[in-house]
């Protein structure tokens, strides 16, 4: 199957699973079910789901098994996201082409959606039992997904984003490595894991995603300066009106994408290992490098 295709059928079978996970219902917090709904089912590209899906299929092609996992990562993002855009944070009023989620529903019911969401996440893994997954696999799973959410993963990395105020690049990537880079590097262990990866894979997968995580975040900061607001979905030069460090407010636009293409190819590299195996995540590498939005 070629990459677009692949990533469309699996695009298409992550957001059904998504709205089975997170049905409508008529209850008395029926707000609450809508703000949720309305986030985590936006038109996404669904990078971290995917990545989690190409990792597991490295060794199965079962991905009936992989999908709680995949679709308790993006519940993550997508609360994560919530926040990110409350008044207190960015407080931006876009996201992916909509208004975002306090500009809907209000900050208090922002607030509390994300909060359902993390915690929807892990029921979702909680909540599904299969036999060939063996509860430590699982319990291995919960734990990378937990450690990559929180103060040493992504909520540490917004931590550092607004109250450290340190202008060096060395910064910039720790800072990066946690809030960008710790979910995506917890997609590509937990899809591993749950297909029966080596210590010795693992450490591989985890070089990949690291660069790719790091490429992500200067590909992010690059369309800032250079995409419009209807293609990118949201506010551009967000970043510079906020007086945010961003890979090229430092380094400048030339050499921010020279480290693009810098670290593409590291993680690239670090599927060699895998030989064609590795095709499928190598394809997303270089999407995610071209990508537009």
């Amino acid at each position: 199957m070629d990459f677009k295709k692949w990533m469309t059928e699996n695009t298409k079978n992550i957001d059904s699973q998504l709205n089975q996970y997170l049905p409508e219902k008529n209850a008395k917090q029926i707000d609450l079910y809508k703000s949720m709904r309305y986030s985590l089912l936006s038109s996404g590209k669904r990078i971290r789901p995917l990545l989690t899906i190409a990792s597991y299929e490295l060794y199965r092609q079962d991905t009936r098994l992989v999908m709680p996992f995949a679709c308790a990562l993006e519940m993550v993002h997508a609360y994560s996201l919530i926040h990110d855009d409350l008044p207190a944070m960015d407080n931006d009023a876009l996201r992916r082409g909509k208004p975002t989620n306090h500009i809907v529903f209000g900050e208090a019911m922002a607030i509390l959606a994300g909060d359902a969401l993390l915690n929807k996440a892990f029921e979702t893994v909680l909540n599904f039992s299969d036999s060939s997954i063996a509860p430590e696999q699982k319990l291995q799973c919960m734990q990378l997904l937990a450690s990559a959410s929180g103060s040493e993963g992504m909520i540490g990395g917004q931590v550092v984003d607004m109250f450290v105020n340190e202008k060096t690049q060395s910064e910039l990537e720790y800072r990066h490595r946690l809030k960008t880079g710790a979910l995506i590097i917890s997609a590509c262990q937990i899809g591993a894991t749950l297909g029966g990866a080596t210590h010795h894979e693992l450490n591989l997968l985890t070089d990949f995603a690291q660069y790719l995580g790091l490429a992500f975040q200067i590909k992010d900061d690059i369309l800032d300066c250079t995409a419009n607001e209807e293609e990118l979905g949201k506010p551009i030069n967000s970043d510079q009106k906020n007086d945010k460090l961003t890979y090229v407010s430092l380094l400048g636009l030339e050499e921010s994408e020279n480290l693009l293409n810098e670290y593409t190819k590291k993680a690239v590299r670090s599927l060699h290992y895998f030989g064609s195996r590795g095709n499928r995540l190598n394809e997303i590498a270089l999407y995610l490098l071209e990508r537009k939005k």
